[in-house]
């Protein structure tokens, strides 16, 4: 039996098209995904002054931000939380980020020290142990 020409001359090799559509598609969700977590941190809010402080170092550690409006409403990872469900929703950041999670407390300068007590709770409550405040430098005040 004679074997066809088409077989005999011709390469195998691989097709690469699925594997760079898949590559595309892992570029542009990564993108998108580091483009959300920015914004919660770059939500508009008048931050209290402090004269002391550490300029914030980007690391690689866990962090989830929880901004607190004028109004009192809390935000946690962009979705408005209230607060019976913030232990909850921070045990589940705990679990998945694990244990050296850092919450990052942005509020508006209006707010009372009484809306801002029951995040504190919540993040012991949740095991959380790195709590920050972000405030602005009384040097760096945007006027």
């Amino acid at each position: 039996m004679r074997v066809p020409q088409q077989l005999q001359s011709g390469e195998v090799g691989f097709n690469m098209t699925p594997m760079i559509d898949v590559v595309f598609l892992l570029i542009i969700f990564f993108l998108v995904s580091s483009h959300l977590a920015k914004q919660e941190s770059q939500l508009d809010l008048p931050l209290p002054v402090a004269d002391s402080g550490d300029t914030p170092v980007d690391s690689e550690q866990p962090r989830v931000t929880v901004n607190v409006l004028a109004e009192g409403a809390i935000r946690l990872a962009g979705r408005d939380t209230p607060i019976n469900m913030l232990v909850a929703r921070l045990q589940q950041h705990r679990q998945k980020e694990g244990p050296n999670l850092e919450v990052r407390i942005r509020s508006d300068r209006t707010v009372p020290y009484r809306n801002i007590e029951p995040i504190m709770k919540a993040c012991a409550d949740a095991g959380v142990w790195n709590v920050a405040f972000s405030v602005y430098n009384s040097r760096d005040v945007p006027r």
